[in-house]
């Protein structure tokens, strides 16, 4: 008697391949400003400077072209943060001093993208109705 086989038949693309596929949801249609604040001699700063790089592409950019991104740099030791102003007059801040990049596309994807899908979900409604 075998036991069957019940893993995967090639390895994960790694980190890199799971960030590009963050990268690929990545929607700003809901957003109207995106504000990156750190200090650049903060130990935490390096995945928040890679946030910034990944959400100022040429495909990101595109989803939005009225979305401001700013860039506050600060001298006085805080904690990186990213707040993101949404059209709907929301505010989401993410304190990113502690999450790495793909944690900060995945809670991005999940909160601030979903928005963009109910905006298309109920326009596409009021069209059929």
């Amino acid at each position: 008697m075998s036991i069957p086989f019940s893993g995967v038949l090639g390895l994960s693309g790694g980190l890199t391949a799971a960030i590009a596929k963050q990268v690929k949801s990545v929607n700003l249609k809901p957003v109207k400003r995106v504000v990156f604040k750190f200090d650049p001699f903060h130990d935490s700063v390096e995945q928040t400077r890679y946030f910034m790089y990944y959400m100022n592409t040429e495909k990101v950019a595109k989803t939005n072209l009225q979305c401001i991104v700013k860039t506050q740099i600060v001298c006085d030791r805080s904690d990186p943060s990213v707040s993101f102003s949404l059209a709907s007059g929301e505010e989401f801040v993410f304190k990113s001093a502690n999450l790495s990049v793909l944690e900060m596309l995945t809670l991005y994807n999940k909160h601030i993208t979903q928005e963009a899908i109910s905006i298309n979900l109920r326009r596409n409604y009021l069209l059929l109705h």
